[in-house]
């Protein structure tokens, strides 16, 4: 067995990078603890099964990307940046939604440098996998997405407050924001062309029926 200490991350780092570039059904054990340089046992004694380790992936890869959007959603200006300020410090207004866009745009060309293509969204491409395959794994992703559409709820909200967009619903224009952003990024994928998201920000602020330039700029 490999080093309790780092086997089992290693079989994570590995299985992450298998699931994103090969997906989960072409996928097997044996493929992937080659990968992570330990034997099969150490997969077993961590994971009962490759359904376990998928979910323990999304698992980590949604803490890491939730702070991720967490960060570009609340941004860390002050009151120069337009909007208000929480008690964190941080400022949600529309630029989070930007923020958001670039940051997910500049992690595509950094895996697509690191690939030789666009791989996509590591979520997004298990969603469209497994839509009617594993349970489990559906319904992670499931609760995943409701907490991405959570997350730009706050900032739709908040913009709604100072009458900057004119929505009927902040959770379904959120929800709407969140397919579109996936909807892109399936795009970027298929066309490997990661520029595919550069109408994200003028599409969401017609979306939005943003009415003044208030934190668009």
């Amino acid at each position: 067995m490999g080093r309790t200490s780092d086997a089992r991350e290693r079989i994570l780092t590995a299985a992450k990078t298998l699931l994103l570039s090969r997906g989960y059904s072409a996928l097997g054990v044996a493929e992937i603890c080659k990968a992570a340089g330990v034997p099969k046992g150490s997969f077993y004694y961590f994971f009962a099964s490759k359904e376990e380790l998928a979910l323990a992936v999304i698992d980590e890869h949604w803490t890491e990307q939730r702070a991720a959007w967490t960060r570009a959603l609340a941004g860390g200006g002050g009151a120069d940046e337009g909007g208000v300020v929480d008690g964190d410090g941080g400022v949600r207004t529309l630029r989070g939604l930007r923020r958001l866009y670039e940051s997910t745009a500049a992690e595509l060309r950094e895996g697509q440098r690191s690939c030789g293509t666009v791989t996509g969204c590591l979520l997004g491409n298990l969603a469209l996998e497994m839509s009617t395959g594993t349970a489990a794994v559906r319904e992670r992703l499931r609760e995943i997405f409701d907490e991405q559409v959570v997350l730009v709820e706050e900032v739709v909200a908040e913009a709604g407050g100072r009458g900057e967009v004119t929505v009927a619903d902040a959770h379904e224009a959120a929800r709407a924001l969140v397919a579109l952003l996936e909807g892109q990024v399936l795009f970027a994928k298929l066309y490997d062309d990661v520029g595919r998201l550069d109408v994200l920000w003028p599409n969401s602020l017609a979306l939005l029926g943003a009415r003044t330039s208030a934190g668009t700029e």
